[in-house]
């Protein structure tokens, strides 16, 4: 018996959470990679496939999404995203809440092949009402806002709950204030856990809010433009933003609808900002653009000039870190065998962010095939 099923031969491996960018083979086995290297023997695999002129990249993780498709009104479906975007790893950022989440892992996470994670709405329901002609602020009414009910279900559910999640601001908190987010990080710190908070219209404003923040905990929609943006009049970023990041508070993108706008981004990573992770916040507003999913997203990035290690590392080894699952994410010996193949194609490409602010980049990253646990996914036509 040949010890490597499948082969990729000739391709460019880019491994971000081992600093990689070279051609090398990637040999895969039993649902994990058994070889790494370059120029592996073709006569030790079943099978081969000349990559050559690809990207091998690990699985994209798409550290928010919404995707508890049927249970909540702003869930869509994982498995188109993924077909069209390379996406492995969907985590579902706060669409269940301590009443809901077992139908989120019986019918989402458990019926399909990809792998699903996700953080825990504070809110008892959950992210219930949310569609362009209802909205409903989850966490305005205290009365749904429990820690014990989180801690419990976090403790049912510990394979796929990596955290709280509690969306903070005027829109999903009306007069609430903190208390949102007061009673997450408490269910946060009683099971070990990171609180992301999503950030929105004050009140709370930014720094209330970036203060109380613990290492590991996150904070969404950092490049959202004004109100409750991080960056300040002259474009800057502002103090309190770096001085959390300084103790250990993490920034992912969360694009959505409304939390990417290309001038915040622009300042900010002029000012040497850049998000520790790229997310699409695919919902039912938003996967149809701006957002699309965290491909397009990414692809926004390198548009905006971030290197594409580093642009790959914000969809892959960062989320992975912050899942505490270090076999995804990369692709080194003895990780699970979740691979993107993408092309990096050269033109013109318009890009649109959530002001309606057009961005013409030349580049961008397209799926070609995409493997799952070592087997390829969908099966190829």
């Amino acid at each position: 018996m040949k010890r490597i099923e499948l082969l990729l031969k000739g391709g460019r491996l880019i491994d971000p959470a081992v600093h990689l960018d070279a051609e090398w083979d990637v040999g895969i086995a039993g649902g994990r990679v058994v070889a790494v290297g370059p120029d592996l023997d073709p006569s030790e695999a079943e099978t081969v496939w000349d990559v050559s002129g690809q990207l091998v990249v690990p699985g994209l993780i798409d550290l928010h999404t919404h995707v508890y498709w049927g249970g909540t009104s702003l869930g869509v479906e994982a498995e188109p995203i993924a077909r069209r975007s390379g996406t492995t790893t969907f985590v579902d950022a706060g669409s269940a809440g301590p009443g809901n989440y077992a139908g989120f892992q019986r019918f989402i996470a458990d019926a399909s092949p990809l792998r699903f994670f996700a953080f825990l709405n504070v809110s008892f329901a959950g992210i219930f009402g949310f569609s362009e002609k209802v909205m409903a602020p989850e966490c305005e009414d205290l009365r749904l806002l429990n820690a014990e009910e989180c801690v419990a279900v976090g403790r049912q559910f510990p394979e796929s709950i990596v955290g709280i999640k509690v969306r903070v601001g005027r829109n999903a908190g009306g007069n609430a204030g903190l208390a949102p987010l007061l009673v997450a990080l408490e269910a946060a710190e009683e099971l070990g856990l990171p609180v992301m908070t999503h950030i929105d219209f004050p009140p709370p404003g930014r720094e209330e809010i970036l203060a109380l923040l613990r290492p590991g905990d996150i904070l969404t929609h950092c490049f959202r433009p004004f109100p409750n943006s991080l960056v300040a009049p002259d474009g800057k970023a502002r103090d309190s933003v770096r001085q959390a990041r300084e103790r250990g508070v993490l920034f992912d993108v969360g694009h959505g609808m409304g939390a990417l706008s290309f001038e915040v981004a622009q300042e900010m990573l002029a000012d040497g900002f850049e998000p520790d992770t790229v997310s699409s916040d695919a919902h039912v507003l938003s996967v149809n653009g701006p957002a699309f999913d965290v491909l397009v997203t990414v692809s926004k990035f390198l548009c905006l000039g971030v290197p594409l290690l580093e642009a790959l590392r914000k969809v892959t080894a960062t989320p992975a870190s912050i899942l505490r699952r270090p076999d995804l994410g990369t692709l080194q010996e003895g990780a699970q065998a979740d691979v993107a193949l993408l092309k990096l194609e050269e033109g013109e490409f318009l890009y649109r962010d959530v002001k309606g602010q057009e961005m013409k980049g030349t580049q961008r990253l397209a799926l070609q095939q995409m493997i799952l646990a070592g087997t390829p996914w969908p099966e190829p036509v």
